[in-house]
């Protein structure tokens, strides 16, 4: 048995504190050629659960939360309660699939079992098929969700079969916690105020109200999701042209569609409105393999009141720099490191109250997960698209999750139902506002003047 960390346990506290939001994490990967049969569907799951034990084991929790939950293995493990076959109806388009994999979003896995699915989706336009696989937010972030689902690809077959010593957290013995105990009082000083400098700016803007926008509210059961695409070559050209990075032209591209959405609302895109939660990666490369949590995250203000494409990027790419200078999201992974020195009910405690209150300084949220350079391929078809999906939760009415496959950047955006019936705009504003920068990009080194152009509105 392992014991979840602090960060895992607080993705179950999250979900129990509200009754509308369901926390499994999503990957949609579209196929080419006829859909696989049930028994070679099957026989790639299978794949997947010869490299993760963790995908045997379900979560058991200690009476009052005294100890941390942990890991077990499934007595009664069976593959079946995890596959599921559907159709799509009609003419099988994507905006059917966006449906669908937002219906996915919805329903919450079943703590009864391993916190994980996968769906076969039969009937996509142009001979196509897909696969859905999700897994709850205490199993995987972001890049071991991707890991999850290369698992199940023919040509992960032949990696080597991660370490036990690094793909588990063993729990502590009584000795090694009583050690670590009796040096907190002197380790957990100094790393205190190493780490308050920093975390300081981050808690502030995490319990400050920003200027009120309809991005940040209620939240119903129901979701919705949409796609955007873009070109990596391109992207590459873009931040290569004006000094920047891939990642920087894709939050600006999140700027201008936000700035869009709040006009077509009626809402002054004022400075300060949408403050965005940045999770950042804090995953070493040899710990890929890892399904558990391995991020961190900055709070930083999206520059919608900036009309100019340029201008608007050259923001950006400085924010995101002088955050990153301080060293928030290290300092935030000490303090995750310091909860897991205290007694599991303490930190249960505190993560269930704080999860209760409601949230009103963060509008939006955006993830950057680099996934697979190489094409895959699944039951003998190739991959040829995979979209990203997360939930929205505390307030945060959509959520942006930005994931690379092969020469492809995909933008899969989650909002709440009733509250984001226009969530297509935060879509068309993205793939707009990357061919405005592509444009202006290209007179540029043409040698034409882009010092000024027509914004996205």
């Amino acid at each position: 048995m392992t014991e979840l960390s602090p960060l895992d346990t607080g993705f179950m506290e999250l979900e129990d504190s509200d009754r509308h939001i369901s926390l499994g994490i999503a990957a949609a990967a579209i196929m080419a050629g006829p859909p696989p049969t049930r028994a070679e569907f099957r026989a790639g799951v299978a794949r997947g659960l010869r490299r993760h034990q963790r995908l045997r084991q379900r979560v058991r929790r200690s009476p009052l939360d005294v100890t941390a939950p942990v890991w077990e293995d499934d007595p009664h493990f069976d593959l079946g309660h995890h596959l599921r076959w559907t159709a799509l109806p009609g003419a099988g388009s994507d905006a059917a699939l966006c449906e669908l994999i937002a219906l996915e979003l919805t329903g919450r896995l079943d703590r009864d079992h391993p916190l994980w699915e996968a769906v076969m989706v039969d009937h996509l336009a142009d001979d196509r098929w897909a696969m859905i696989v999700k897994a709850h937010h205490s199993m995987v972030d972001g890049v071991s969700g991707i890991t999850l689902f290369e698992s199940f690809c023919d040509a992960a077959a032949d990696r080597p079969e991660p370490g036990r010593a690094s793909a588990d957290r063993a729990a502590p013995g009584v000795r090694q916690w009583i050690g670590q105990v009796a040096r907190l009082p002197y380790t957990a000083p100094r790393a205190a105020v190493r780490s308050a400098r920093t975390l300081v700016p981050v808690l502030l803007a995490a319990v400050t109200p920003s200027s009120g926008t309809s991005l940040n509210g209620p939240i119903g059961r129901q979701r919705r999701y949409a796609v955007a695409r873009a070109s990596l070559p391109e992207m590459r050209e873009i931040g290569a042209a004006f000094g920047v990075t891939i990642n920087d032209v894709a939050v600006a591209a999140l700027a201008a569609a936000y700035r869009r959405l709040l006009a077509a609302r009626g809402e002054r895109p004022t400075r300060g409105a949408v403050r965005i939660l940045v999770p950042v990666s804090m995953r070493v490369a040899n710990a890929k393999s890892v399904l558990d949590n391995r991020v961190s995250a900055m709070i930083t203000h999206l520059p919608i009141e900036i009309e100019d494409s340029l201008e608007r990027l050259s923001a950006v790419h400085d924010r995101i720099a002088r955050h990153r200078s301080r060293g928030e999201a290290e300092a935030e992974k000490s303090l995750l490191s310091l909860a897991g020195l205290l007694p599991s009910a303490i930190v249960a405690w505190t993560l269930r109250t704080a999860s209760r209150f409601p949230q009103r300084g963060v509008a939006a949220l955006a993830t950057n997960v680099p996934g697979p350079r190489r094409p895959l391929q699944l039951a003998g078809r190739e991959v040829q698209e995979i979209w990203p999906c997360i939930p929205v939760a505390m307030r945060v009415r959509t959520t942006v999750a930005i994931l690379s496959y092969t020469d492809r950047l995909t933008f899969g955006i989650t909002g709440d139902y009733d509250s984001t019936p226009d969530i297509d705009v935060l879509a068309s504003g993205i793939a707009d506002e990357i061919a405005v920068l592509l444009d202006r990009a290209r007179r540029r080194g043409e040698g034409a003047d882009v010092t000024a152009g027509k914004p996205v509105e």
